[in-house]
């Protein structure tokens, strides 16, 4: 699933494209996205001006200009989704579930091979990030160190569903919750309330580190993603523990292990990653994640 990086790479490919636009027509396909694209909603997005294009969490949100209500596109890639600015006349490939046509030749298409994405219009801009912002936690970004501390130490799960708990912290999933515990060198399985203050302190730098680093890199292309651009990420061959079971850990050549946490696939190094209190932590085998970094 693409994360806050590759979600940020989508939103900053697209704004240049996007920005002063005017959408001229709207069509779907007969397949349904998991929260589909209305076509009710045609007539209130075609001949709107857009005016922004941003990102909370892990959703992009494209403001629309010109109408008193502050109307806005919000759109979650799933799995596999891609969106892009491409060219009208560029054939249409598979699995693309919403094209919104614009002013001056181009589409911005919504390509989603799994379906688990979202294309959907909300006419009050004010009263969808009130309900965003209660579903989702802070930013990454500049955390209050404060707030982590007690967000993480405030609980007996471990490390692992904390980082992926929205609640917490907006944006971040599976891939750089691995990474990030790795610079931190906290084991997945680590309950909260076991981390000290300073490790917290550590884990809050190592996610902003990880993450402004993927972006740099335009994010992780595993399967399918690629930026607004059409452009794959970088970011996979840059990985220190996500998907490399059996591989050596570059700090201390200790294999790599993967087991599950929080119901997920967690990598880590059972020698550079601490459990705390030393008592080994329980996990479960998992399978191999992918490991392909072209």
């Amino acid at each position: 699933m693409p994360e806050l990086p590759e979600v940020e790479t989508v939103v900053r490919d697209l704004r240049p494209l996007l920005v002063g636009r005017t959408i001229t027509d709207v069509r779907q396909s007969r397949h349904k996205l998991r929260r589909p694209w209305k076509p009710a909603w045609n007539a209130n997005a075609i001949d709107s001006g857009v005016e922004s294009v941003r990102r909370r969490g892990k959703w992009i949100l494209i403001d629309l200009a010109s109408q008193p209500s502050s109307p806005l596109l919000r759109v979650h890639l799933g799995m596999s989704g891609q969106f892009t600015v491409v060219p009208a006349a560029l054939a249409e490939p598979d699995h693309v579930h919403v094209v919104f046509a614009l002013d001056g030749g181009n589409e911005l298409r919504l390509r989603d091979p799994r379906r688990f994405g979202a294309a959907e219009y909300f006419p009050d801009r004010a009263a969808l990030e009130a309900e965003m912002n209660a579903d989702l936690g802070p930013e990454p970004f500049r955390l209050d160190a404060d707030y982590f501390r007690s967000a993480v130490r405030g609980t007996a799960r471990n490390l692992k569903a904390i980082l992926l708990d929205q609640k917490i912290v907006a944006g971040v999933g599976n891939i750089y919750a691995d990474e990030a515990l790795f610079r931190a060198k906290l084991h997945p399985g680590r309950t909260g309330k076991s981390v000290t203050n300073a490790e917290c302190d550590h884990l809050r730098e190592a996610i902003e580190a990880v993450l402004l680093r993927a972006i740099e890199s335009r994010g992780s292309t595993i399967r399918d993603y690629v930026g607004g651009s059409g452009l794959r990420g970088g970011f996979q061959n840059e990985f220190a523990v996500y998907g490399r079971t059996d591989e050596q850990c570059s700090t201390c050549e200790t294999a790599i292990v993967c087991a599950r946490f929080a119901g997920r696939a967690s990598h880590y190094c059972p020698q550079c990653q601490s459990q705390g209190s030393g008592k080994k932590a329980k996990s479960k085998k998992a399978p191999r994640a992918p490991t392909s970094r072209s």
